[in-house]
Parts: structure tokens; sequence; C-alpha cells
């Protein structure tokens, strides 16, 4: 199976029951604990890597975040989370509580951090940001020995038996059949999941390093044709949106992000400064059906996963074909 049987059920049995009870629902919290990071890569927000450790959110009230959300996965982010103080408590506490962690790591930290300190388990994901091969990572990270080093964790990850996946942000340079080649040396490494998305323009980064709508359907019709041979996890639905085939509904409610600032809106991608101290007066406060439409202008190039994969999937389950292509698809591997 393409995700483990255990972690899909979850998902199904969360999404039908919130279905029944309105359309809008979230299905993943972006816990962002702290937004210190040893990098500065090109294309993340300033904010994200620049706050104080001092500054960082306590395990209570990132567990309180996650119960406010009501969501079976959470993905614990950054900043960088090697550097949370308390990311063992954190990743106990979620556990306990049946939440399935997406942990998004650089990997330079994790053999010091993680390994030998928080055991595997079936509710931990290792994923790996991993843009491209050697001299791409390099350039995205600003820094040298950073593919290497993130190559060997992710090859320690596997051997001491952490369900591990890798994070790739296309951009306007990515050499689509250099990710190819990416993707045939982690599966090679037996890797779990490989989760290839567009990335988003934010405000803040002032390089001109991200893609135009044109781009993105150029880009992902070729990685749409290798996709099949390898663990992709986007889904058929958002791979067509991607590629121009299709029309979609942003859903910015169904990734919900919570920082050390608060809950912040409409969308974890767009550089405002709104944010809301608790979960209700946010949710009752954001114009969903404003940002549904993406006609903002900051939106007009998004494609991002965490926007559109939850709208895909729900129209593709709406076609007997479509549902007997995304079971193909979720058996094939």
């Amino acid at each position: 199976m393409r995700f483990p049987f255990d972690f899909t059920l979850k998902q199904a049995i969360h999404q039908a029951k919130m279905s029944r009870q309105g359309r809008r629902y979230p299905t993943v919290c972006m816990l962002e604990p702290l937004y210190t990071c040893n990098l500065a890569c090109r294309g993340c927000s300033t904010e994200r890597h620049t706050g104080k450790l001092s500054d960082r959110l306590s395990v209570a009230r990132c567990l309180q975040a996650v119960e406010e959300a009501n969501v079976p996965i959470v993905s614990v982010c950054g900043g960088e989370p090697m550097l949370y103080p308390e990311l063992p408590e954190l990743l106990s506490e979620l556990i306990a509580r049946d939440k399935y962690i997406i942990l998004c790591t650089n990997a330079q930290l994790l053999d010091t951090k993680l390994f030998g300190i928080v055991p595997p388990d079936r509710h931990l994901f290792v994923n790996v940001h991993l843009d491209g091969m050697r001299k791409t990572q390099e350039y995205v990270c600003n820094r040298s020995g950073v593919w290497d080093r993130a190559i060997a964790m992710i090859r320690e990850s596997k051997q001491r038996g952490y369900i591990t996946v890798t994070n790739c942000t296309v951009f306007k340079e990515t050499d689509v059949n250099e990710l190819e080649e990416l993707c045939q040396l982690l599966t090679s490494l037996d890797i779990d999941g490989i989760f290839i998305s567009p990335g988003y323009h934010y405000e803040s980064v002032k390089e001109d390093v991200f893609l135009t709508q044109k781009e993105i359907e150029d880009k992902f019709k070729v990685i749409r044709e290798f996709a099949p041979k390898y663990k992709i996890t986007a889904t058929p639905p958002f791979l067509d949106f991607c590629c121009g085939e299709t029309e979609l509904d942003c859903a910015p409610y169904s990734t919900v992000n919570f920082t050390p600032k608060g809950w912040k809106a409409p969308c974890y991608l767009i550089n405002t400064d709104r944010y809301y101290p608790d979960f209700k007066t946010f949710w009752d406060s954001v114009d969903w059906e404003y940002w549904e439409k993406h006609t903002d202008q900051r939106c007009s190039n998004c494609r991002m996963h965490s926007g559109f994969e939850q709208n895909a999937v729900a129209k593709a389950m709406q076609n007997p074909k479509e549902i007997l292509r995304l079971a193909a698809w979720q058996f094939a591997h």
C-alpha cells in the first residue's frame, strides 16, 4: 500500500464523521512550535527561520491547539523541530493521543535529536525536506554538505525502523529529469513515500524561484508520467490539477496552522499579520468562501497540496471510475 492501512483508515473515519456535520473541516494541524531554524533556505519565508528559541510554544499549548483542531494528523514543523528542546515529550504526548505525526525536518540533526531518543512508532513519519540531487539541494538550502547529510540520515532512519518519507518542492529552476533521478535513488533506499508539490510564492522571498501557472503545468505533466513507478504520495487527481486538466476550489481550512503567534489566517502560506488566540475565534472569523475561490492576487499561481488535495480526492470520490483509479493507486506499492 502507498500509505499504511491504519493511517488511511484513521483519515477515512475522520472525514466521514466530519462530512456529516458540515462542509468545512480540517484534517491536518500544521503545528509550528518554534520559528527557529539551522538553515535559511531560498524558498522559505523569512519569519520561519529567524525566530528566537525563547519564543517557542510550550508542550501544553501545542497539545491544546491539536485538541482544538480535532484532527487525526499533526504536521510538526517550524522552523526546524529538531531544535525544539521539548520534542521528545511532544511526540510522546501526540502518540498517546493516537495522532499521526508528520515530522518535517531538514535531517541535519536527526542522529543527535531523534535517533535513540524517540523510538520508531507506527504514528510517526520522519519527513525529510529534499528538493533534488546534491547541487540543487545545496543551492536551495544555501549550504554545502546538506544533501549528503540528508541522504545519510534517510539511510539510517530506515535502518532504525522509522517510517521515512521525503518532501520535495518544485521551483522554477527544478529539472524534472533530476527529480526522477532522485526518485530512483530514494527507491533504492526503500523510502516509504515521496511527496512532490509546486512551491508557493512567499511574499518575503525576494528571489525569483517560484513557478508560473504554465511552468507548473509543464513540469507536472512530466512528473505525472513517471509518478506511477515510484511511491509518490500526491494523488492522481491532484496531479491532474497541477497539470491544468481540472479545476478545483481551494480548501484552505483542510490544513490549519498554529504558530508561536497563534492560529494563522487565512492560510499558512500568505504573508499576513492575522493571528487568533483560540481556534473558535479563528474558525469563525475567516471568510473561507472568499479564499476557497483562490481569486486573490496572492493565490493566482498557488497549486499547493495543502490547499487542494482534499478537494481533489473529494471530487474524485463522486465518480466511480475515479474511485477505482484512486484504489489502484493506493494499492500499487
